[in-house]
């Protein structure tokens, strides 16, 4: 089951007179990453390069930084895909020590920060939600708040027009049981739409 961090969590190594500072933290998409790593050169002026790995389904990237193409963003991803998170961003600071790796010592240096900050990292497991949305008559209207609590859903929006109108988030897992159970409790007299519906 796929994990992702709890919190942010930095780790620092010295390796031939650079300076390598690595940061995993929970990130959902690109534009939030960016922003990240635009706070990180600001906060590092004198950093050599700032490169980034981000997993996060579709909008996953790999960001080398002037470093040689395949030696920090790519092998930070994929340490990123070997521990089985998702929705996490890494992102190592270089200062430049004088003295050149080699793609090889890169490599080795760009994973060992990230995984020395994964150590540190606590693991959370992904809760997939889905989300409900379903209509009922004003007298059902008290029985679905209650059982939605009672289920542990999360009421998003409830709009009162000739029906009430509920739109629920719980896990994914206990969906299906939750509307079973309302429809046998609400005597079929409870109509639910599908996702693109309004």
């Amino acid at each position: 089951m796929p994990q992702t961090l709890r919190a942010p969590v930095s780790s620092e190594l010295i390796i031939k007179k650079s300076r390598f500072i690595g940061c995993v933290q929970p990130m959902t998409d690109r534009a939030s990453a960016q922003a990240v790593v635009d706070a990180l050169w600001r906060e590092h002026p004198g950093a050599a390069h700032v490169c980034w790995a981000l997993l996060a389904g579709g909008q996953s990237a790999a960001v080398d930084d002037g470093e040689p193409s395949g030696t920090a963003g790519r092998p930070m991803l994929d340490v990123l895909r070997h521990q089985d998170l998702e929705g996490v961003l890494a992102t190592v600071v270089r200062y430049f020590g004088g003295v050149k790796l080699g793609a090889g010592g890169l490599v080795r240096a760009y994973t060992d920060a990230v995984a020395q900050a994964l150590l540190q990292a606590e693991k959370v497991a992904i809760q997939r939600m889905q989300t409900l949305r379903c209509t009922v008559p004003y007298p059902l209207e008290g029985l679905v708040r209650r059982m939605a609590d009672t289920a542990g859903a999360e009421l998003l929006e409830v709009d009162h027009g000739s029906l009430v109108r509920f739109t629920l988030q719980m896990p994914e897992a206990d969906a299906a049981q939750f509307v079973s159970t309302l429809n046998e409790s609400g005597q079929g007299r409870i109509g639910w739409l599908k996702p693109d519906e309004l």
